[in-house]
């Protein structure tokens, strides 16, 4: 059998007592004609093979360039170099994949993160991004775990979707229609009824809508799935591709929601930091490095694990929308005019207002409720001022809101009237109207968006370096 190899986090747990072994890797180094920094993917930390001086002729040596693929056949013992406790002495290097010295991209050397964009086929295969995709790893099967655990349903709903769930408009249109002649209809627009699924369709902007239906039946589903938002936004925050998780449990309150995406939150970052100690100690130090070159007072005041610790050990602040717009008018932030955005109730607070709740005035992360009905969704339960909805975010140092949720409304009247005072066609929507028509109940729920969550627990500071390929407005490269 080929692949009858060692994986190198498993050897480099192993003791040395002269046993021979099969690893097989990419070349991080070479040095001295002699020793070789093998990595094979499955830890940052590189083995150690030791090449016997005289042993291969030089033409062979300098195929073993940086990124050649080896299988190496060796005898593991203790190794007497620093940072490392064994190391692999060749019996018999096999070269699998050369790699072209002089055209390789990705030389030994520190490259910029907007660099390491360009060649996302490749940044796979250094320090940083080989942390944050097992990182990445660990966070979406603890997802699965944690709902697992707790009895809910693993539901799968529709990419390609007729409704719009976030009433924003901004989707990806799904067609089969010829772009430069489509039917049209006597007035003018185009006859849809002629395409694929016989009416307009789009790509799906949240699954919320039909695991609400899945909720009302099953009791506790969750959506982990592709999202796609049209939204121009070129910025650090925005993708127009990416991962939402999304909960919905019936008998379930505006409270009970809170909870559970705390007691959620908590538990996928405590499993990466029980299971990637290396790569988030290299991360961590990676972000202490990046940090030098900042004054003082831009600094964080805890390091990358101390801050996950301390949201995985304090409870998180709650505060109504209101209690928050009441701080930011009080702050010395809002008096010396340093918000961008202006501050007023009513308003959708802004990335600034958010993140100076959490990094400035609490100091940990932050769940606000009961927000005004004019800036959210229409499925959301309407509270008995009037005013408000129960609604929730949750805000995170760095990044902002990371979880938004609410209480759905599940009162069939109520839920009509503000469909149609937020020009909501019930007509299309008469299947999610059923579940209040037929044995309604209290029920809530709460997206995830989990590059943000990727991007908190990594300390990455652009959503792009937590996604393989970022899909950006003018940039859907590889």
């Amino acid at each position: 059998m080929f692949n009858k190899r060692i994986k190198i986090k498993e050897l480099l747990a192993t003791a040395a007592q002269g046993q021979q072994v099969t690893v097989m890797g990419w070349v991080r180094t070479f040095r001295n004609n002699q020793f070789v920094a093998l990595n094979d993917g499955s830890t940052n930390n590189n083995l150690q093979v030791v090449i016997e001086l005289g042993k291969y002729d030089d033409a062979f040596l300098k195929r073993i360039t940086t990124s050649a693929s080896l299988k190496v056949t060796g005898i593991l013992v203790e190794s007497l170099g620093k940072g490392q406790s064994v190391e692999v002495k060749a019996e018999e290097v096999e070269i699998l994949g050369d790699s072209d010295a002089e055209t390789y991209p990705l030389q030994p050397k520190k490259h910029s993160l907007e660099f390491l964009r360009e060649k996302a086929h490749l940044r796979f295969r250094t320090n940083t991004f080989s942390s944050v995709f097992r990182v990445r790893h660990s966070l979406a099967f603890a997802v699965h775990k944690f709902f697992n655990d707790k009895g809910f349903f693993y539901l799968h709903t529709p990419i390609v979707t007729a409704s719009d769930a976030e009433g924003a408009g901004e989707m990806f249109r799904v067609s089969t229609l010829p772009f430069d002649n489509p039917p049209r209809k006597e007035d003018g627009s185009v006859d849809f009824s002629e395409d694929f699924f016989g009416r307009a369709t789009n790509l799906t902007v949240s699954g919320q809508l039909e695991g609400e239906l899945g909720a009302t039946a099953l009791g506790q589903i969750y959506t982990f799935g592709p999202t796609f938002r049209a939204e121009n936004s070129n910025t650090a925050r925005h993708l127009a591709e990416f991962w939402m998780i999304e909960p919905e449990a019936a008998f379930y309150d505006l409270e009970d929601n809170a909870a559970l995406a705390e007691e959620f939150i908590q538990y996928i970052i405590r499993y990466a930091m029980e299971n990637n100690g290396d790569d988030l100690e290299f991360l961590r130090q990676r972000l202490l490095d990046e940090e030098k070159g900042k004054p003082q007072t831009e600094r964080s005041e805890l390091d990358l694990i101390q801050k996950l610790q301390f949201v995985v050990e304090n409870k998180f602040e709650r505060i109504t929308y209101t209690e928050a717009i009441d701080i930011l008018l009080q702050s010395n932030h809002y008096k010396k005019k340093k918000f961008q955005y202006d501050v007023k109730w009513g308003i959708d607070m802004q990335s600034e207002h958010e993140r100076y709740l959490v990094e400035k005035h609490f100091k940990k992360p932050v769940i606000v409720t009961d927000y005004p009905k004019e800036i959210k969704a229409f499925y959301m339960r309407q509270n008995e001022d009037g005013k408000t909805v129960a609604a929730m975010d949750i805000l995170a140092p760095g990044i902002g809101e990371i979880v938004g949720g609410s209480q759905r409304e599940e009162r069939y009247d109520k839920l009509v009237e503000r469909m149609k005072e937020m020009h909501v066609p019930a007509e299309e929507l008469w299947w999610y109207l059923d579940t209040r028509r037929f044995g309604t109940v209290p029920h809530a729920g709460f997206g995830l968006g989990f590059e943000r969550m990727v991007q908190f627990v990594t300390g990455m500071g652009n959503i792009r370096d937590v996604i393989p390929f970022p899909r950006t407005p003018k940039n859907a490269e590889f």
